[in-house]
């Protein structure tokens, strides 16, 4: 009896061990800080969070479920490092899934990541948050944006970059050609079709070529919101060097008619531990105006190890025009700008550690 209850045990623990190796969680997160310098019409000085990646505490996991198939989730919550406030207006604002894997690609629910995204994020040498020649000043346009997602009734905060109450499927990669389609449930009775967003994309990816197109249809009926934002991005590394560039199209089929385009073109170079990288986008009102904006920027950054970053950047904003306010890399402050100065120049230095 002793001998069988010994192998019972052995055999049991062995199990739980397997079961173990079967599930994997992660914790995971960014703290990214950094000070500015801001000259327009007046000048200011602050500290602010994000400037290479949106500061946050994450945590994820996969479990082999067998024969092929995998569970997965995901929960991530924004930090804004300088105050310890949250970052999106809600604890796990930056993403919020669960889905099932398999060899054929992954379906998921909560709030996730649209492909705007990926697309304003990855081809972009700055980051889509808040520091230097971000694509985050793309697509304002009568106060819809696609990038930073203000305003967004049909989707909470966030919208379109990231939706709420949404199924999202993504295929598996088949010789370098990924795609995707995401529906965004509005959650309004009687409303199906007229508050949601229908988000469609598709990624090639493959020894120096990285490509991406994007198509989303956004639209809110108490607000007759309705519209659709075309984008495409590319990125082609050759040694040292990397090239990246992108356009993003807003049409607006409301009575407003807020259409605008956007289009940015950089580059970057690494030499050991330094990178260095510039970038050059153009931001317009197709109707309604003459406004733009245009930036430039360059930056630095030195990598004390794989997990700690310094960098700093370079940027001036030219706002011109009517059409739209005028637009920098992040909201902008009262009387930065004023009617007769709305040129800005930013510098920035900061610090990002990712455990």
């Amino acid at each position: 009896m002793n001998i069988k209850h010994i192998a019972f045990t052995a055999i049991a623990l062995a199990a739980a061990a397997a079961g173990a190796q079967a599930q994997t969680v992660t914790i995971y997160g960014v703290v990214d800080a950094y000070g500015q310098y801001a000259n327009g019409a007046s000048t200011l000085t602050r500290v602010q969070s994000g400037g290479l990646s949106g500061s946050r505490l994450g945590f994820k996991g996969n479990e082999d479920l067998g024969g092929g198939l995998r569970a997965f989730f995901q929960i991530e919550s924004g930090i804004n490092l300088d105050d310890g406030t949250n970052g999106q207006g809600a604890f796990w604002g930056r993403q919020s899934l669960v889905g099932l894997g398999s060899t054929y690609g992954t379906v998921s629910l909560g709030r996730q990541y649209g492909s705007i995204y990926y697309l304003s994020s990855d081809f972009s040498e700055f980051t889509n948050g808040p520091t230097g020649a971000s694509t985050a000043v793309i697509g304002g346009f009568g106060g819809y944006e696609p990038v930073r997602g203000a305003g967004i009734a049909a989707t909470g905060n966030g919208g379109p970059a990231r939706v709420n109450n949404s199924v999202k499927f993504e295929s598996a990669n088949f010789n370098g050609f990924k795609g995707g389609a995401m529906w965004g449930l509005g959650e309004v009775a009687g409303s199906t079709t007229k508050t949601r967003i229908a988000d469609v994309y598709a990624r090639y990816t493959a020894g120096p070529v990285d490509a991406m197109v994007s198509y989303i249809d956004d639209r809110v009926a108490a607000t007759n919101l309705n519209v659709t934002t075309v984008s495409g991005a590319a990125a082609y590394t050759f040694g040292d060097w990397r090239v990246t560039g992108g356009v993003i199209s807003v049409n607006d089929k409301s009575a407003a008619n807020a259409d605008g385009q956007g289009y940015w073109i950089g580059g970057d170079y690494r030499v050991g531990l330094n990178l260095f990288k510039a970038q050059y986008l153009v931001n317009k009102v197709k109707n309604g105006g003459d406004g733009k904006t245009q930036a430039i920027g360059a930056g630095y950054q030195y990598d004390l190890s794989k997990r700690t970053n310094l960098y700093s950047s370079l940027t001036y904003f030219k706002n011109e025009g009517t059409g739209y306010a005028d637009r920098w890399n992040s909201s902008l402050p009262a009387g930065l700008t004023n009617a007769s100065d709305r040129k800005i120049t930013e510098l920035v230095a900061g610090i990002r550690h990712s455990f």
